[in-house]
């Protein structure tokens, strides 16, 4: 039997009212002009002095509220987006995290906090996408206790139950064409350029049917656990993403020298 063509999805990270107003308007045109139900990371109680590009948008929260009514699905990103532990991270793709370290009191309370501010802002948030991708067992006991049943991350194929959580994997931060599974695509808006934004666009145009949503996700596949082969693929990918990262900072690291030798 022929595997079933592979599924997408779109995740936007570090919504906040000071994003690059410029760049994430470029990013909700692509929603808005493809339809997607994408998942939209937003932080609570932006502190992260990276991600206050712009002033302040008095229309962010109504966008947000009219982009959930459409289909798209609102993630808790952190809290504060402040990553300044260096607690081991259940991935370990980076060094710093907001939650990986944290005790576990203060994790229940600033995830408890976020839900609450968004939850006033009139969004109904489902999802945790964590800042860097850290967090630990404690964040995920905290979410069971705080009601979100769902974590936007792992290099899986498909959702699959760990921790008493649902994982939907989140593996590219770029479109790039697969011939089964399910692959989440993570934009961030600051940085996007504007070859990022027409590359996703161009792909959008050839595969906009096979664009998914969280909804019909968990209604496909079933609440499991990977089994022992998927694992170890999910493994494997996740080591062989770290192996790219480290070399491709190597590479940077010997240009920068390069240039400043000269």
């Amino acid at each position: 039997m022929r595997p079933a063509p592979a599924q997408y999805l779109l995740r936007i990270v570090d919504s906040c009212p000071t994003v690059s107003h410029e760049r994430w308007q470029l990013s909700r045109a692509l929603i808005e002009e493809f339809r997607l139900q994408a998942i939209l990371a937003v932080v609570p109680d932006n502190r992260d002095p990276g991600l206050a590009v712009s002033a302040a948008d008095p229309l962010f929260w109504n966008q947000m509220r009219a982009l959930e009514y459409g289909g798209s699905v609102i993630g808790l990103h952190g809290y504060r987006h402040l990553c300044h532990s260096s607690g081991r991270s259940r991935l370990g793709l980076d060094r710093a995290s907001e939650f990986a370290g944290v005790p576990a009191e203060m994790q229940r309370e600033w995830i408890g906090e976020g839900l609450n501010l968004l939850r006033r802002h009139g969004l109904n948030p489902r999802i945790f996408v964590a800042p860097r991708h850290g967090f630990e067992a404690n964040t995920l006991s905290a979410l069971r206790s705080e009601g979100i049943p769902l974590i936007s991350d792992g290099f899986a194929r498909r959702p699959f139950l760990c921790g008493e959580i649902t994982w939907i994997p989140q593996q590219l931060w770029a479109a790039e064409e697969k011939a089964s599974g399910v692959w989440t695509i993570c934009m961030h808006p600051n940085t996007a350029s504007d070859a990022d934004v027409a590359g996703l666009r161009a792909f959008l145009r050839a595969h906009a049917g096979q664009f998914t949503s969280v909804d019909r996700l968990l209604g496909e596949f079933p609440h499991t656990t990977l089994t022992l082969a998927e694992h170890l693929q999910a493994e494997a990918a996740l080591c062989r993403f770290k192996l790219f990262r480290a070399a491709r900072r190597a590479h940077q690291v010997a240009g920068s020298r390069l240039s400043n030798s000269k």
